[in-house]
């Protein structure tokens, strides 16, 4: 498809994304089911839309190459010895620190079971790719080299390490700049489409039938370790957790959807207004998000967070 008829595109997909969760959420609790008990209702309504893009493109992927799952536990030591620094002290990055650790042992195990995904191996090099961006943001934020780090991190890191926000604000913040600005440069660079000309669109979307299943534990994980209002409102708009793993849904949608354009585009002009747009939207969603859940002066404070946090040991 054309670069034009993609950016035309991309606002019809969401425009659609608006309507489809607003159905799913009305038909819910008829049509959907938890995979467990204790999961939240999945709305896999991604999966319905299809992809854009069926060129093959190399990978530029330098970590993990061979998708060896020794790349995910050498993920996963780096993810928790990161916690574990962070949960010591009470920094209010270990919100998303957890989140992050959690999320990458959950894949771990789904993506031991045969036929989970249909090319394990690229969502290793996926998952290994990804991470580094997290840990490359979070490395030049604490050396002072923040001229490096993408606005959407920096409003994240800054909200976090000036304990500006609540729990569940440290937790979108991160999910944030992590989907919306970090994904898409993600995925375009390892490529959409397998050398056989098949869309790697199913994986991605498979990866959230996973998140649906670390939401609940998650949340009152980080409730009962960190700042019990996480779980208090359900979710930031209150209305329950299948409400919440439809912002993240709506998010990885549109990083595939920005990765699209970045591939297609015809000039090195248009990739850079593509990427442009994709560090906009993320500084602006965390800008948001920042005045969304940001203590009130005078009115709330991090103690009473703070002094749980200390409670419980971190």
């Amino acid at each position: 498809m054309p670069f034009t008829s993609l950016r035309i595109h991309r606002a019809s997909v969401s425009l659609a994304i608006v309507a489809i969760l607003a159905l799913t959420l009305a038909v819910a609790p008829v049509n959907a089911r938890p995979a467990r008990a204790d999961d939240p209702i999945f709305l896999g309504w991604t999966a319905l839309l299809p992809p854009l893009i069926d060129q093959y493109t190399p990978s530029q992927a330098t970590e993990c190459t061979n998708g060896e799952p020794s790349c995910v536990n050498a993920t996963i030591t780096k993810m928790n010895d990161q916690f574990n620094q962070l949960s010591a002290t009470c920094d209010h990055r270990a919100l998303f620190a957890l989140a992050y650790l959690r999320t990458t042992q959950k894949y771990q195990a789904v993506a031991a079971q045969p036929g989970y995904f249909n090319d394990t191996g690229y969502v290793n090099t996926e998952d290994a790719v990804f991470a580094s961006y997290y840990f490359r943001a979070y490395a030049d934020w604490a050396a002072g080299n923040t001229s490096a780090v993408p606005t959407a991190w920096q409003i994240a890191f800054s909200a976090a390490t000036g304990r500006k926000v609540s729990g569940v604000g440290d937790f979108l913040l991160g999910m944030n700049a992590h989907i919306n600005r970090d994904l898409p440069f993600v995925l375009a660079s390892l490529g959409l489409v397998t050398p056989a000309g098949v869309s790697r669109k199913a994986d991605h979307d498979k990866v959230n039938v996973f998140l649906n299943q670390v939401i609940n534990p998650l949340l009152q994980e980080a409730a009962a370790r960190f700042d019990p209002s996480v779980t208090d409102l359900g979710t930031p708009y209150g209305i329950s957790w299948t409400a919440f793993m439809q912002i993240i849904e709506v998010w990885r949608e549109a990083a595939w959807t920005n990765a699209e354009l970045l591939v297609d585009a015809p000039t090195p002009a248009a990739r850079a207004l593509a990427a442009q747009t994709i560090e906009t939207t993320a500084a602006t969603e965390a800008a948001t998000l920042r005045t969304t859940y940001s203590y009130l002066p005078l009115v709330m404070t991090t103690g009473p967070r703070d002094a749980y946090c200390q409670a419980h040991h971190g």
